[in-house]
């Protein structure tokens, strides 16, 4: 299913046209189109970065793993790059998207740069066999269903021990330049 795209191709071009070929000032344009300065200053920059290609629809939803995130954001720092420029420069489509990056990149180190896994998290399920008779347990089967219970709490343990580990070592990346 593709995205719904507010502004078509040839509206977008004849905008800009207005600007860079018939010398008309950005905000008169805009206002005139019933557009904002800000996207319209982004269509100008994408056209004179890619030519026509420039005014197409970008692909919004876009994966991007977090090597190409980390390069992004490397970039922005060494060459002290806008948000903006770094949207053109990369083809990024919104500034607000590296803005989280950074967020991310700030608050978790690499491993905020990572794709999230989508949809529900699996949930550890143990499954007992159901009892056909009412009568109380034996003793054989009291302890089988505590030893059942310890187990699956000593799971929860090691994954819990494991993300203490893990958020140490983000915590000791993060200190070291």
């Amino acid at each position: 299913m593709e995205r719904k795209v507010k502004y078509d191709y040839e509206f977008k071009l004849r905008c800009v046209n207005e600007v860079l070929k018939k010398y008309q000032a950005i905000t008169i344009v805009a206002k005139e189109n019933g557009i904002g300065k800000t996207g319209l200053k982004d269509w100008i920059s994408r056209y004179l970065e890619f030519g026509n290609e420039g005014l197409l629809p970008i692909q919004k939803n876009k994966n991007y793993n977090a090597e190409f995130k980390l390069k992004v954001l490397k970039a922005i720092k060494s060459k002290s790059l806008s948000l903006s420029k770094a949207c053109l420069l990369f083809n990024i489509p919104s500034s607000a998207m590296i803005r989280r990056w950074q967020i991310r990149y700030i608050e978790e180190g690499l491993t905020g740069l990572k794709p999230k896994a989508k949809g529900r998290p699996i949930v550890m399920n143990f499954k007992r066999k159901q009892r056909k008779t009412d009568k109380p347990l034996t003793r054989e089967e009291e302890l089988l269903k505590e030893l059942e219970y310890l187990r699956a709490e000593n799971e929860i343990l090691k994954k819990f021990n494991a993300l203490i580990r893990a958020e140490q070592a983000n915590q000791n990346k993060k200190l070291k330049p």
